[in-house]
């Protein structure tokens, strides 16, 4: 079997799986589960068939350049694939597990409501899984990222009809996104060490990297230090470790493939993967050994401490993770490989037990009363009870986020009085109007104006989307908001040479067509309908279709890998210049904060318990 038929059978199968199990209907339970274990189970025999002839062949790395989706100068977006160590090891881990999981599932959830929504997810997933390990190149990662974010917020969503599965999704979410601000600069940083999209083969190799960072050492370390934010968010290490825990209110197999074994093991794998790159500096390798020792020291203590199994389970697997770190740190590739798969099927397994474990445990309970606190404890006992309760409180990592990152985006956005709703669209209209005018107009103007311009709209769409993602009153306001955000950042492009009006085309054709379909589903459901942002209105129980329709739309507006306007947001990075670095970050916290505004507003308008008080109200939790 050739590396490439190899790689388009094992991509192929979960894409073409995902799509058939969409034209499946809901009764078809035998049928979905089929095709879901059947999946798996070809993609086990693939990976341990080629994995034999590997070996046997003398292990050597294979790297192809599948597809060339756009192309200008300096610039290619292309879609690459690699098979080296890492990505079997990681393709055996993912079959063996998906496989298991999928039988698991197909007994556990059956006639549950969501029982086809469940395995649509899960083959989703495991398409964005795939692109992951296959990835060549950075894109290509970031497809597999993006899709791997998506469907961990839709399974822990997975009881949508219950309030804090619903907000526990949109936090895990937002800690995602915070995730992927790492990847987007990174790719940034990248194109100018290298001029070029490059290949994780080329950033690996030691003649070409040593060229590279010889004059850019810092670059170098902030580069790494970008791919450790990414690969922190994505396996729940400090300081984004609270998330794990709120992601265990989806069903428990979707808590065994996603948050015991395979999801949250894809930071690790970044890690690996650049790991050539980083491995001389020292600087990053000495903070990555105590960042993964304390992970490893404050979860194992949390974990002493929860009520919950799937809890205990959840910081137990962060602790592990963190010695994982720091083995990759001192270069033991192969030790983490093997501790990640002895991980990943111990979580796995220990979660799949874990509804069997409480139902015998809790007819052993013993309540025993504790004897009050003696007035006169010895420090000792006092430092014992004070770790005692910080770890009760899980070392108020959730506060830290929220007073850090979420209070202050929020004081911004309440603080914007003149973006209210009879006064935004005439400020956007204005500005707008400025910026093209000054645009058409840019050879009347100084180069230092010229120079900031870019800087400015920037900003400016910046504050746009924190007021769209403030915004409590008017869904189609803050959907517009969200729209007039990246035609900001469209215009502050256009000041850089080299930005014509075919990288327009890309970045905006999605956005727009995006938001005018959003825009008349909106519109067409206020006839009928009360919907706002200040509460969980729940109409996917009478809306499915539209449901579906507009998660559609706010996964195009936020620049996921269904319009051209994922290539066009990798495209603009491309036309900023390495000075312009406030440039850099504003674009990129602006797309984080709108891919977040967009699935609040689809988790408020269709998600949690329905607003008519004739449906069923369930609990607040799973």
């Amino acid at each position: 079997m050739s590396t490439i038929s190899f790689i388009h059978a094992y991509i192929g199968l979960p894409l073409f799986a995902f799509f058939a199990s969409l034209l499946l209907k809901k009764r078809q339970e035998s049928a979905l589960s089929i095709l879901s274990y059947s999946t798996a189970g070809l993609q086990l025999g693939l990976v341990l068939i080629y994995g034999f002839f590997w070996l046997k062949g003398g292990s050597n790395p294979t790297q192809f350049k599948e597809l060339s989706v756009y192309s200008s100068e300096n610039y290619e977006f292309f879609i690459d694939f690699l098979v080296d160590k890492l990505t079997l090891v990681f393709a055996f881990l993912g079959a063996s597990l998906s496989f298991l999981i999928t039988i698991y599932s197909r007994y556990y959830l059956h006639r549950e409501e969501g029982y086809k929504r469940f395995f649509n997810t899960i083959l989703f997933f495991n398409l964005g899984y795939t692109l992951i390990i296959f990835s060549g190149n950075m894109e290509t990662l970031f497809i597999g990222w993006e899709i791997l974010g998506v469907s961990s917020f839709l399974l822990i969503a997975f009881y949508r009809e219950r309030l804090l599965p619903v907000k526990n999704a949109l936090k895990v979410f937002s800690v995602y996104r915070i995730g992927d601000i790492g990847i987007i600069l990174a790719m940034w940083l990248l194109h100018h060490l290298w001029h070029a999209n490059v290949t994780f083969t080329e950033m690996n190799a030691n003649v070409s990297m040593n060229h590279h960072l010889s004059n850019a050492t810092g670059i170098g370390l902030l580069i790494a230090f970008l791919f450790y934010v990414s690969a922190a968010a994505k396996s729940a290490q400090l300081p984004f470790s609270s998330w794990l825990p709120r992601a265990m209110e989806g069903p428990t197999p979707s808590s065994a493939i996603f948050y015991g074994s395979m999801s949250v093991h894809i930071g690790a794998f970044l890690m690996l993967r650049t790991m050539h790159f980083w491995e001389q500096q020292v600087v990053f390798k000495i903070f990555l050994i105590a960042a993964g020792l304390l992970t490893a020291l404050i979860a194992s203590a949390i974990s002493r401490v929860q009520s919950s199994i799937k809890s205990q389970i959840a910081y137990a697997s962060i602790a592990q993770i963190g010695l994982i770190f720091v083995e990759i740190a001192f270069g033991w590739d192969n030790l983490a490989l093997m501790h990640i798969l002895g991980n990943a099927f111990l979580r796995t397994y220990q979660l799949l037990i874990s509804p069997s474990i409480v139902s015998h445990k809790i007819r052993e309970q013993l309540y025993q009363n504790s004897s009050p606190l003696e007035l006169k404890d010895s420090y000792w006992q006092q430092t014992i009870r004070r770790l005692y309760i910080l770890n009760l409180k899980e070392w108020n990592l959730d506060l830290l986020l929220y007073r850090s990152i979420w209070n202050p985006l929020k004081r911004i956005g309440r603080g914007w009085k003149i973006l209210n709703f009879q006064y935004v669209f005439w400020v956007m209209a204005v500005v707008l109007i400025v910026g093209i005018v000054l645009r058409l107009n840019e050879a009347q103007f100084s180069a230092q104006l010229l120079h900031q311009l870019p800087f400015f709209f920037a900003f400016w769409g910046f504050l746009i989307a924190v007021k769209a993602f403030t915004e409590r009153d008017s869904v189609r306001k803050s959907l517009t908001l969200i729209m007039f955000n990246h035609v900001s950042i469209s215009l502050a492009l256009s000041f850089n040479e080299h930005f014509d009006n075919a990288h327009h085309a890309w970045y905006l054709s999605g956005i727009v067509l995006s938001w005018a379909i959003g825009y008349l589903l909106l519109t067409r459901m206020r006839k009928t309908e009360w919907i706002s942002l200040d509460n969980f209105y729940g109409h996917i129980y009478e809306y499915p279709k539209t449901g579906f329709v507009f998660l559609m739309v706010c996964l195009g507006l936020s620049g996921f890998p269904i319009t051209p306007s994922f290539v066009g947001e990798d495209l603009i990075f491309s036309h900023i210049h390495l000075s312009q670095v406030g440039l850099a970050f504003f674009t990129a916290f602006s797309l984080v904060i709108n891919g977040l505004a967009t699935m609040r507003i689809y988790a408020r308008v269709f998600l949690g318990p329905h607003i008519k008080t004739y449906h069923q109200i369930a609990k607040r939790s799973s």
